[in-house]
């Protein structure tokens, strides 16, 4: 990793969210030029630029994805760009679905633009499972940012740029997650909210998620997508989980709970890879690859040689049809991450 990231210029959008911010502390470790975190949310840039301070390679950038000649000044001389901003609440998505557009589609396709432009050399945009067969406003839109990463390898002609796009499950302990709302809620109310006690979803850590994430700089040879081969988990299991801990550290006799039914855009499973894409798929022991659909001319399809894989087997990737994480598995995976502390 020092290899690639070692004298780099490096820009992250979203900087301080969840994913960004672990990205940025990930990263410094193998010495780059300067990371350039960007992010709309002053508040947040400036308590992150106090908590770095000791940090002298970072730069932040205020500016909005959906501002094209921000980004210009932002990614020009950027060797490696980490798109992680994006609009990714399902709900909210759901009852602003043209905000969603204008950040997760017209600002993704924004900064692939400007990545091409300014000749960056890596391109790395973080999607979600959501995209697979889906029902969501926040799915289409992120659905339509992977095709937009994977065209821009065809259209981009001689250029330099590789892109590539990481497909997330559920990230635990990111900022808005499951997790995270229902703390808040036993904390304020004392009673959770639950919508289905039987989804499954699929579940990895932050660290998971970003090592992900810099893996796929290595291997990366432009129009993929990168999955990792994640667990799962029951609803149920986790409030169960959920409620046991905080009884015990706030001394509750009891937390209730409040089913509420499904939310707009939500489904009770999850998949991660299609059947159409199982079919130009390669596996390997931690990870699905999706080759581009598209060909480009500019680029030798033969020389795509990613360690350890083949062809794969699997007619989909859904959290229906894999035996989820027992009770005390997915309990010890929470208490390693340190989520609930």
């Amino acid at each position: 990793m020092r290899d690639i990231f070692e004298n780099k210029i490096i820009l992250i959008t979203g900087g301080c969210g969840s994913i960004g911010s672990e990205l940025v502390r990930q990263l410094l470790q193998y010495n780059p030029k300067t990371i350039r975190i960007l992010d709309n949310r002053e508040t947040e840039l400036f308590y992150m630029e106090h908590e770095l301070s000791e940090h002298k390679n970072l730069r932040f950038f205020l500016g909005d994805i959906r501002d094209k000649e921000r980004l210009s000044r932002a990614i020009k001389g950027v060797d490696i760009i980490f798109h992680t901003a994006a609009l990714k609440h399902v709900s909210s998505c759901e009852f602003n679905p043209f905000e969603a557009v204008k950040t997760n589609v017209y600002g993704t396709n924004n900064v692939i633009e400007n990545a091409v432009f300014h000749n960056v050399d890596k391109f790395i945009n973080i999607s979600t499972d959501k995209v697979t067969n889906t029902i969501s406003t926040m799915g289409s839109t992120k659905l339509l940012a992977e095709r937009l990463v994977a065209s821009a390898q065809y259209w981009k002609g001689d250029k330099k740029t590789k892109l590539a796009s990481v497909r997330f499950g559920n990230v635990l302990g990111s900022r808005g997650s499951v997790i995270d709302l229902f703390k808040n809620q036993i904390i304020d109310k004392g009673v959770i909210t639950i919508t289905d006690p039987d989804m499954t979803r699929f579940i990895m850590s932050i660290r998971q998620a970003v090592k992900l994430v810099l893996e796929t700089v290595k291997e990366m040879e432009g129009g993929e997508i990168f999955i990792l081969k994640m667990p799962v988990f029951r609803l149920e299991d986790l409030i169960s989980i959920i409620k046991e801990h905080f009884m015990i550290k706030y001394n509750l006799k009891e937390i209730k709970e409040k089913v509420i039914g499904t939310r707009p855009g939500e489904r009770k499973h999850e998949d991660l890879m299609t059947e159409q894409e199982a079919k130009k798929a390669l596996e390997t022991p931690d990870k699905f690859i999706i080759l581009p659909q598209i060909t480009n001319s500019y680029f030798d399809e033969t020389i795509r040689n990613y360690k350890n894989s083949f062809k794969t087997e699997r007619e989909k990737f859904s959290s229906k049809d894999i035996t989820p994480l027992s009770k005390q598995e997915l309990k010890n995976l929470i208490l390693r991450e340190g989520i609930l502390d």
